[in-house]
Parts: structure tokens; C-alpha cells; sequence
């Protein structure tokens, strides 16, 4: 068996981007391992295309709904479907294949497409090859989960992965899940034209602040249609059509429809990498658990993004990537990983922005706190943009006015939240807020309204 040393191998090249050429900069033999689209997840079958996908739906909603502003246009466009996914697909494709040329020709980088596996300490087989280090960063991402559901496997289901490559634009979909990955790709097929239902099992996107939650679901179930609190008992497929059997307020009924897109969460791509076999530790979900360095059990072995399970974003797996290179190639600083507030979007219709505590995390880790709240209505630009829907909700702490958490659910949220991570990193206060001058009428008034409010709740209890 073959056997080659390195300094640094590399597993997965989407987050692992920020070890790979970095450490091979800096003159060590770096391996780079990659089984699928180079680039990860979020490039090939995430972020990415999934925005350039619904970017198209957010035009097809202004159209559909340009009738409010008194403009009045034929809502019965077509959509060139095939063609809108293909450039999407693409140009995705051609940005995953400018990287291996990249790596080839670094003279410090061997590139190796195939599936990793650990066979011994520190040692990972890929095509019949074995390959040693020193330092290994495993960095394989997640996967989509599928649910035990009788006869689900058996059928041609989408995931995100088909559903965001998909050049046949189906007349009826079915949505199992209320998560981001469902309510964000039902949404681009439904806005597109396609006759879309979601089955959800409990709540839709639940993570969120509860009254997020709330105006989510409330605004969500007005412009299509979601079923909440189902139980999905066997789903078949003939052929032609999905038959899709579940059971709702006691009541078991049997829907049809020609596209499944089963969004039921993610689990960690651990099981196929024989961890056991070095000695690195998974939790109960497979998920690899590392110490407060990003290191694993296994002295040596590091890990991080998704696979570790702590924040499923690519933009925390940039920073935990960042952090492993300077304080392991760097010797920058040899102190714990210590994360800046972590925000989060969800770029559906309507849109949600995050930062920071809930009030529910609030209120079970018994923290005293102060909301303030205001509806988009209840701004100038929203009263520009007829919003019926909407608001920011700042969390403030009851005694030192410090914000804790942000929310925001309406137009531009993603962006919108933006300044109060800043905030959050500068550890500001209430009047930090309210003693920044904003643009009027823009609608980071909302932010500024909501601290109003907030001022308003702290000023009475003042006077009690």
C-alpha cells in the first residue's frame, strides 16, 4: 500500500478553504481531500445558488403584488424555468472548477477526489492511497436528513441538493419540514408558479424568537399552504405521482403531487469516515466534538463548521477556519475560541434577521430584560412600502440596558440586522442606539423605533 506524508491533510474543501492554501503558503505539504463538487455545500448545493434561485422569486412576488402600488401589470407571466436553473447551475459549476487548478498548480498542494477514511492513527485512505499528518482538519460538512417514513426511500424525492438543480418546474410540490432549507426553497418554487403545500410536523422555523415565530407563521400560512402538526405515515410514488399519506387533527388524508422536496434538517457527514479507528469522539447526533481549541480527542485532529454541529453556518465556519490558522500555523494566541455575537437569516418571504438571545433563552436562563418593538407600518418607509406585515424586536438587559438579542422579521431583514451585529460586538447600550443618527426615511428607522419604545418601558419603570 502506498503511503505519503504530509504536514496538513485536509478534509472537505468547502470551510476547509481557509486551512488549505493559507498553510500551503506558508511552506507546509498540504493534502486536500474532496468526494464531491469542489467548493462545499454552501457553493454547489447551499447559499449560493439557493439566493440566486430566489432572488428571481422576491421579482415574481413584486410582480404579483404591484397592483398596491397602483401599478397594474399581467400577473400571468411565464418563467422561463429550465433556463433560469440551468445558468444558475452553471455558473455555480464553473465557479466549483476554477478551484482544482488552483490547487494543482501550488507546488505544496496535492489534490486527492475521493472519500476519506481514517484506517489508523492519523492515517486516511483515499483511492487506495494512504496519507499521513501531523495536523488533519476534518471539515465534511452535513447532509440532508431523511425521516423514517415507510416507503420514502423508495421514491424520487428531492432534497436540497435536487431540488436546487432541478430543471422541470413541477405543477404540484409537497414540502416536508417548516425549517430554512423548507420554507426558503418553497417559497422559490411557490413564488415560480408551483402549486406548493408544506407538511410540518410541529412548528415552522422554530429556532426563532417567539414572536418571530409567530408573524413567520402567521404571515407564512397566508400566502400558501401549510399544514402544521402532521404526522406523514407512508408516502409511495407510481411512477407519474407522489402519494403522500399523513394524519392532521385526527384526520388521515392522502395528497398527491408530482415533486417532493423532504426538508427535515441535517446530519453531520461523520459516518463514513471510520472515526474510531484514530480515536476522535462523536456526541449521540454523530456530530464530532472538539474542546474550546477546535481540537478533537485525538491530539492533532482538528475539526470545525458543520461537522462539530455547533452553528450550521458557513460564515462560523469561516471564522472557526480563521481561528484554527492563526492559532495553530500562526501561533497568534493560545487562548480558547471565543465567538462575537452570532447572527443568522432566513431569506424567505418574509425574511428573518437574527442576532443574539431570544426572549424565551432569556427567560430560561433568568436574565431581566426590556423589549422594545416596533412594526415596519409604524415607519416612513414602511408606510412607502404598504407593509402589512413586520417589525424589529430589541432585547435589552433590565439593568444595564446592554443589548442582549435582536429580531427582525420583513423586507431587507438579512440586511437590516447587520447594524445591530455591530452593535452587539460593540457591546452597546440603549443610548449607544439611540445616539446614532439615522437616514430618514430609510428603513433602519424601524431599529431606531424600537429603541424609542424600549426608552419609553425603561423611563416608567424609572418612576416606580
Amino acid at each position: 500500500m502506498e503511503i505519503k506524508n504530509y504536514d496538513v491533510i485536509v478534509i472537505g474543501s468547502g470551510g476547509g478553504a481557509k486551512i488549505t492554501r493559507p498553510a500551503a503558503n506558508l511552506g507546509h505539504k498540504v493534502a486536500i481531500i474532496e468526494k464531491g463538487a469542489m467548493g462545499g455545500t454552501c457553493l454547489n448545493h447551499g447559499c449560493i445558488p439557493s439566493k440566486m434561485l430566489i432572488h428571481p422569486a422576491d421579482i415574481a412576488s413584486h410582480i404579483t403584488s404591484a397592483h398596491r402600488f397602483e401599478i397594474d401589470v399581467n400577473t400571468n407571466f411565464s418563467v422561463r424555468f429550465k433556463d433560469l436553473v440551468s445558468r444558475v447551475t452553471a455558473t455555480i459549476t464553473a465557479d466549483s472548477e476554477s478551484i482544482p487548478p488552483v490547487y494543482e498548480k501550488h507546488p505544496n498542494i496535492d489534490l486527492y477526489r475521493g472519500e476519506a477514511k481514517f484506517v489508523g492513527h492519523k492515517t486516511i485512505e483515499v483511492n487506495g492511497i494512504h496519507l499521513k499528518a501531523d495536523k488533519i482538519f476534518i471539515v465534511t460538512g452535513a447532509k440532508a436528513n431523511i425521516p423514517p417514513i415507510e416507503g420514502l426511500k423508495d421514491t424520487p424525492y428531492f432534497t436540497y441538493k435536487e431540488a436546487l438543480r432541478n430543471t422541470v418546474q413541477p405543477q404540484k410540490l409537497i414540502v416536508i419540514g417548516g425549517g430554512y432549507i423548507a420554507v426558503e426553497l418553497g417559497y422559490f418554487y411557490a413564488a415560480l408558479g408551483s402549486d406548493t403545500t408544506f407538511l410540518v410536523r410541529s412548528d415552522m422555523v422554530r429556532g426563532e424568537d417567539k414572536d418571530i415565530q409567530t408573524e413567520f407563521q402567521t404571515t407564512f400560512a397566508k400566502q400558501h399552504d401549510v399544514r402544521r402538526h402532521v404526522d406523514i405515515s407512508k408516502i409511495s410514488h407510481d411512477g407519474h405521482l407522489f402519494s403522500v399519506t399523513f394524519t392532521q387533527n385526527n384526520t388521515t388524508q392522502t395528497m398527491t403531487c408530482d415533486a417532493l422536496l423532504v426538508a427535515t434538517g441535517v446530519v453531520p457527514n461523520t459516518d463514513m469516515l471510520n472515526l474510531q479507528s484514530t480515536g476522535v469522539q462523536t456526541d449521540a447526533n454523530g456530530y464530532i466534538t472538539v474542546d474550546d481549541y477546535l481540537q478533537t480527542s485525538t491530539e492533532g485532529i482538528y475539526a470545525f463548521g458543520d461537522v462539530i454541529g455547533r452553528h450550521l453556518f458557513r460564515h462560523t465556519a469561516n471564522f472557526e477556519g480563521e481561528y484554527l490558522f492563526d492559532s495553530v500555523f500562526m501561533d497568534m494566541f493560545a487562548k480558547p475560541i471565543s465567538y462575537p455575537p452570532i447572527p443568522h437569516a432566513i431569506f424567505s418571504n418574509p425574511q428573518i434577521g437574527g442576532v443574539g438571545a431570544t426572549e424565551q433563552q432569556l427567560i430560561d436562563k433568568g436574565i431581566p430584560y426590556v423589549v422594545g418593538l416596533n412594526h415596519y407600518k409604524n415607519s416612513a418607509m414602511g408606510m412607502a412600502l404598504l407593509s402589512e406585515h413586520g417589525f424589529a424586536k430589541l432585547l435589552f438587559h433590565k439593568t444595564t440596558q446592554k443589548l442582549l438579542g435582536a429580531h427582525i422579521i420583513g423586507d431587507e431583514a438579512s440586511n437590516m440586522v447587520h447594524m445591530l451585529i455591530a452593535f452587539m460586538k460593540m457591546n452597546a447600550t440603549l443610548d449607544d442606539i439611540l445616539g446614532t443618527i439615522y437616514i430618514h426615511p430609510a428603513l433602519p428607522e424601524i431599529v431606531r423605533n424600537a429603541a424609542r419604545k424600549a426608552k419609553a418601558i425603561f423611563e416608567e419603570i424609572s418612576k416606580a
